[in-house]
């Protein structure tokens, strides 16, 4: 490794700890509100005691839940990509994300090539949108979900 990128890997670990505990934070306030959103099907994050696996998660995940869920948002994929195309403060990008939220369209994304039966098998409904919760603050973000699913 160079000297540039192992300067930026050590200054980077310093904050790790504190960034990911945030965004841990974050994820699953977001999770919160959207599993109490009419316009909201289903809500996918282990932080969730109406998730199926949230005792084990409770018991194998110390500290957090992690930065990502994903929702289901009613109306299938249109309305998915609408929620998309309002977001402010959430980027539209195929990532598992950094300091910075996104969004990203499953179907289109990490599952495209599978037919519509593979991705019911798979658990993917069609109007999935996947969330890699940043560190911005969690007030900041959902009023950007808000808005986008008004």
């Amino acid at each position: 490794m160079d000297p540039s990128a192992a300067y930026r890997l050590i200054r980077g670990m310093k904050t790790l700890e504190i960034r990911v505990h945030r965004q841990c934070e974050s994820a699953l306030a977001v999770a919160r509100f959207l599993e109490r959103h009419p316009k909201v099907e289903r809500v996918h994050y282990p932080g969730l005691p109406s998730h199926p696996d949230h005792a084990l998660a409770r018991r194998q995940m110390h500290g957090g839940f992690g930065g990502m869920l994903s929702f289901d948002v009613k109306g299938g994929i249109a309305a998915a990509r609408h929620f998309c195309d309002r977001v402010r403060i959430f980027l539209l990008a195929v990532s598992l994300g950094g300091v910075e939220s996104l969004v990203a369209l499953p179907a289109y994304t990490s599952h495209y090539r599978m037919s519509p039966a593979e991705l019911r098998a798979a658990g993917v409904a069609p109007g999935c949108v996947r969330v890699s919760v940043g560190i911005e603050g969690p007030a900041d973000l959902i009023e950007d979900l808000r808005q986008a699913l008004a």
